[in-house]
């Protein structure tokens, strides 16, 4: 009886110990969109002021957005996973918000076409639309998370999205690409053509 308790002790030691050492890779999601945090976010677990308090995450660290309604953001990161302002969240490359504006300088209105490849260098099945197309969710074409590279032809520009209804991190591009950004390869969700 002595050793079983030695034992059950023994084994209870380790899987604390072993516990505690995942803790670090489990603090942040594999999935979810990239983003930082901009300021210090409060977590809780559910998306509003009325749910209990989980955690905090300091700011400007990197941090994975898994979902977000209107004002608030299912985040997670180094501190918790919990819901947050969602104006405290960058969908950027670095925690700095973009300072917004429009560049009258992006071609827009045509003529031309915004092509959308599944493979790189053009290869694959392509998605073409022109000036003045709006596509708020790519999964209602079954094309969500589809595309790997852009080409620009004409005097047309695109703003593409990592979630639906451009929410998330976005980018305008320009120019032919012949493999996206890593933050949007295979990951773009809501596309508009200017």
């Amino acid at each position: 009886m002595r050793h079983f308790g030695r034992l059950l002790t023994a084994l209870t030691g380790f899987l604390f110990i072993l516990a505690l050492g995942q803790a670090p890779a489990m603090a942040a999601s594999l999935s979810g969109t990239h983003a930082w945090s901009t300021d210090t976010l409060t977590l809780r677990n559910g998306p509003g002021m009325a749910y209990d308090l989980t955690g905090e995450i300091a700011g400007k660290l990197e941090i994975k957005v898994l979902r977000c309604q209107r004002l608030w953001c299912l985040v997670d990161g180094h501190g918790g996973r919990g819901w947050t302002y969602k104006r405290h969240i960058s969908f950027g490359k670095t925690p700095t918000p973009w300072p917004g504006g429009v560049n009258p300088d992006y071609p827009s209105g045509g003529p031309g076409s915004v092509c959308f490849y599944q493979g790189t260098n053009y290869t694959g099945t392509a998605l073409c639309v022109g000036s003045g197309r709006v596509i708020q969710d790519l999964a209602l074409l079954g094309l969500d998370n589809g595309f790997s590279s852009v080409r620009i032809d004409g005097n047309v520009s695109a703003a593409v999205c990592r979630d639906r209804f451009f929410q998330s991190y976005c980018e305008r591009i320009i120019t032919s690409q012949p493999v996206l950004d890593r933050y949007l390869r295979r990951s773009l969700s809501s596309i508009r053509v200017y």
